[in-house]
């Protein structure tokens, strides 16, 4: 297992997502704001031309963003520790 902290998506370091997904045979992006034109969206285009690998997107869904306690959004949103991992385990085949 890999973490990376992809500081850009344009440019995409093309080079460490490949390498990532060779060494993994799986992705899991996650973003604190929307997976349409994000990081994972980026992820998924240099993946299915040049090294098809499964990706699990965790960003905020098509939905209009609000404001909040950030503990409650990341939550509502889906990005909370236990989500992520459980999102993880998932992609992993641990389906229980």
């Amino acid at each position: 297992m890999a973490r990376i902290n992809m500081a850009t998506i344009k440019p995409l370091d093309e080079d460490l997502v490949l390498k990532a997904a060779r060494d993994c045979g799986r992705i899991v992006t996650v973003e604190e704001h929307s997976v349409i034109g994000g990081l994972g969206e980026a992820v998924c285009s240099l993946l299915s031309e040049k090294l098809p690998t499964p990706v699990k997107r965790i960003g905020v869904n098509d939905v209009f963003g609000h404001s909040g306690p950030a503990v409650l959004l990341l939550k509502q949103f889906g990005l909370s520790a236990e989500n992520i991992a459980a999102q993880c385990r998932w992609l992993l085949g641990e389906r229980a």
